[in-house]
């Protein structure tokens, strides 16, 4: 199997540099790209998101599989997150979208999540906190434009993805990765996003996959790769959706997308119907990663975003 962020079984963990950093921009301009795409971040990243999708391959969300203390600890954290939703209610303004108490939720995290992190870390890697707390303060969308897309959900990933370059998780988390903290990841941005009528981020409306995500797509197809029954002609089924949606992540994204909008599916969700004719659930996986390379990996809109340091490093991939 491969590892998960160069953590290999056989020693405890992996070697970790001394010195870490408060990751920062470097893709400025467009010319800027092929520096990312010929970068150790874009190679761990990518590397993480196609270990996780071999991971979940035919499985059931409510498998079984271990869950560490560092993933209770995570659980953790994305339930105070919760909570402070909750504790922060939208204020009256006269737009209906981008509720402005979304910025005093965001102000809590931004003083908080260093000590967030730091509570989730072993202690010996503290000092790892200040640069892994940046990729959690971008996850949750932007406070100026009070909105949320594909580039903050890649930023939980790095977040998840440097927690394993650390070796604070394992290869034996990766079920509890996705189908615990993943899986609640996404249902606190879906409250975000309702809460606080958050505006996709760079949304290419009817002709993107989903307003919101992506990553859930990939590895929810692979969840139904072989599946015995279920082919990709049946999520469009409101029947299907709800009698399987808490097996397979896939289809939790289809309810929340029919619950959100109204009108056809083939109308308001096109790349998604289209996807829908495609024969077999493997195709739908290695269609829906080369689509997110393409779309969200290689757009210099999303990545002028992402923020290189230690973990993810900006240098080029040694040959």
């Amino acid at each position: 199997m491969a590892d998960l962020g160069g953590a290999s079984p056989e020693d405890d963990r992996p070697p970790i540099p001394v010195n870490f950093m408060v990751p920062k921009k470097e893709i400025s301009m467009v010319p800027d790209m092929g520096k990312w795409k010929r970068s150790q971040a874009y190679a761990d990243y990518m590397g993480f998101i196609l270990t996780l999708n071999e991971g979940v391959k035919g499985k059931k969300l409510t498998c079984e599989y271990p869950i560490s203390e560092t993933v209770e600890k995570l659980l953790s954290l994305l339930g105070t997150l919760d909570r402070w939703i909750d504790e922060t209610p939208p204020v009256d303004q006269p737009s209906r979208f981008g509720n402005k108490a979304y910025r005093t939720w965001y102000a809590k995290l931004d003083q908080e999540a260093e000590n967030l992190v730091s509570a989730v870390l072993p202690s010996d890697l503290s000092a790892a906190a200040p640069e892994i707390a940046v990729y959690l303060k971008e996850a949750v969308g932007n406070s100026t434009r009070i909105d949320y897309g594909t580039g903050h959900e890649a930023a939980f990933a790095a977040f998840l993805c440097c927690l394993c370059k650390v070796g604070a998780l394992r290869v034996e988390d990766q079920l509890a990765l996705i189908f615990k903290v993943f899986d609640r990841y996404l249902q606190v941005m879906r409250k975000l996003q309702k809460t606080y009528r958050m505006e996709p981020a760079g949304s290419q409306g009817v002709w993107g996959l989903d307003d919101f995500q992506f990553l859930p797509f990939i590895w929810g197809s692979s969840q139904l790769i072989d599946h015995p029954t279920l082919e990709p002609r049946h999520f469009v089924e409101e029947k299907v959706v709800n009698e399987y949606h808490q097996d397979y992540m896939f289809l939790e994204c289809i309810k929340f997308i029919n619950e959100m909008k109204t009108g056809p599916f083939a109308e308001h969700s096109n790349q998604l119907w289209n996807i829908s004719a495609v024969p077999s659930w493997s195709k739908v996986n290695q269609g829906l990663i080369r689509m997110y390379k393409a779309e969200c990996l290689e757009k210099f809109p999303v990545i002028q975003h992402f923020k290189f340091g230690s973990l993810l490093s900006i240098q080029s991939v040694k040959p």
